[in-house]
């Protein structure tokens, strides 16, 4: 009979008889499962996750590409904002093929809203590699998956168990918090120290359900997600509560320790808004950092938010009513933004310039304000200022 090399049959035999078959990725593996705490915490948590773990897209698939997708729009960002997205950003790339073919803007458009504009650079980049080093195939192998922009040990044991069946763990800030209560690890879980620690617990668990790493990965991710969450753990419907150490010392909320959170920095800014025959002047970000490429409506520079020219970037410009006043926060900065209507005293110069409509401006590989910015003008308020 023909195997899928995708689809893993990850399936036991009859309960208790310690057996695992593994058919699936060009192999048939039969043999004893041994009886040691780890494989009884696997299955333990297979069953669990087999029962319990949420039905999303990604999971209903063992094509890489769109695994490849799934994982890297969630480093950041929660399940629930990257459902949309992920389903949005496959319709306009359903194949790596079509994201390799695909100009870059085009691509920071489909990601404009999700953040971290680098995760999406890296995917671009991967995706025009495996085109022309792996003849569009994703590759299997631990050295080259690992080898390509974006893809670090966590991104790489996730693909490599969930889509080609290898035993490589993973280790994310879920299934950090996981293993730290089980094993009561204590102390800062992000030092270099702890994190060899639980790499190498969590090498023990997957190594102990030879038929179903990615499965395994996935129920420590889910676990963590859903029940073991920072803050109030939900113990009474955890599968392995009975093993775990930190519920036994009464410990499960002050572990993983946590580092001291970033104070938040509060800043003001002053955006423009300058029109023309019903256009908004944009501008393609150029500076170095998360934003480069982004298109953007200009900033004043410093505190020119009075009557008079002012400067921004290479413009000249009279500040002129203010017409909102908005809130934003970007990681640790907590931004206070005025958003002033504006005349234009010179001509902007160049391609980083460009008059777009209100629906083209929301059309743009954009960060989240240029749609807060819009969604806060007047209804009616269309763009009126000749310049």
């Amino acid at each position: 009979m023909p195997v899928d090399p995708l689809v893993p049959a990850h399936r036991h035999g009859p309960a208790g008889n310690g057996v695992a078959l593994l058919i699936g990725h060009g192999a048939i593996i039969i043999g004893a499962v041994p009886k040691t705490p780890e494989a009884a915490l696997a299955r333990s948590l297979l069953a669990w996750y087999r029962r319990h773990g949420r039905d999303l897209p990604w999971r209903r698939t063992r094509d890489p590409y769109r695994v490849w997708v799934s994982e890297v729009m969630l480093q950041q960002t929660t399940v629930r904002a990257v459902v949309p997205y992920y389903r949005r950003f496959l319709g306009r790339f359903p194949t790596l093929r079509a994201l390799a073919r695909a100009p870059l803007p085009r691509v920071l458009a489909a990601w404009s809203g999700l953040g971290y504009y680098r995760r999406a650079r890296h995917l671009h980049a991967a995706a025009r590699i495996i085109v022309k080093d792996h003849a569009g195939r994703f590759p299997s192998r631990p050295d080259q998956v690992r080898a390509l922009p974006g893809v670090g040990r966590y991104t790489a044991g996730a693909l490599l168990s969930i889509v080609f069946g290898r035993q490589e763990p993973v280790v994310d800030g879920n299934v950090a918090r996981v293993l730290s209560r089980l094993f009561l690890m204590r102390g800062d879980a992000r030092g270099r120290a702890s994190q060899e620690r639980l790499w190498d617990l969590a090498r023990g668990l997957v190594r102990a359900a030879p038929a179903d790493p990615g499965d395994l990965n996935q129920a420590l991710m889910e676990l963590g997600a859903t029940l073991c969450s920072p803050l109030a753990p939900r113990c009474p419907l955890c599968p392995v509560a009975r093993r775990c150490r930190a519920r036994a010392a009464g410990a499960q909320e002050a572990i993983p320790g946590r580092r001291r959170a970033r104070a938040p920095v509060d800043l003001a800014a002053t955006l423009v808004l300058v029109a023309r025959r019903g256009r908004f002047l944009m501008r393609r970000r150029r500076r170095t950092g998360l934003m480069d490429g982004l298109w953007e409506f200009p900033a004043l520079e410093g505190d020119q938010g009075g009557a008079g020219a002012a400067v921004s970037g290479d413009l000249r410009l009279e500040p002129l009513e203010r017409v909102a006043t908005l809130r934003h926060t970007i990681t640790y900065r907590r931004l206070r933004i005025e958003v002033r209507r504006a005349r234009l005293l010179s001509e902007p110069r160049g391609r980083d310039y460009r008059w777009v409509s209100p629906a083209g401006a929301r059309r743009l590989p954009a960060s989240s304000l240029v749609a807060k910015v819009l969604g806060s003008l007047p209804p009616g308020q269309a763009p009126r200022h000749r310049v």
